[in-house]
């Protein structure tokens, strides 16, 4: 089984930036391929970004150029820094994890979900 708990967000001005803890703990993590999610106000949950155990990444159009992910495999610890915030950022954002080490965009292949993490982008 695998804990994740997701810290940092808050409200920030468009243009803002913040970042995004995600701690793990449980089982292996360094192995596990790791991914963001949102889910803003009467849409469904979409992908933001992965990445793998080797730190290859895949990240949403939407974000690519202002979003990172990162991964510290000591520490057990995945990061998300989000610069050029804007108010379609706005949204929950969720850690989930995958039980093998392959990238994924969608949803149903995450095995392991936090609560989620509220991030609000004001214009």
């Amino acid at each position: 089984q695998v804990q994740l708990v997701e810290s940092g967000g808050g409200l920030v001005q468009t243009g803002g930036s913040l970042l995004l803890s995600c701690a793990t703990s449980g089982r292996t993590f360094s192995t596990n391929a790791m991914g963001w999610f949102r889910q803003a106000p009467g849409k469904e949950r979409e992908f933001v970004v992965a990445i793998s155990w080797t730190k290859q990444t895949n990240y949403a159009d939407s974000v690519k150029g202002r979003f990172t992910i990162s991964r510290d495999n000591a520490k057990n610890t995945v990061y998300l820094q989000m610069n050029g915030l804007k108010p379609e950022d706005t949204a929950v954002y969720y850690c989930a994890a995958r039980r093998v080490s392959v990238l994924a965009s969608h949803s149903y292949e995450y095995d392991y979900w936090g609560q989620g993490t509220q991030v609000t982008v004001s214009s």
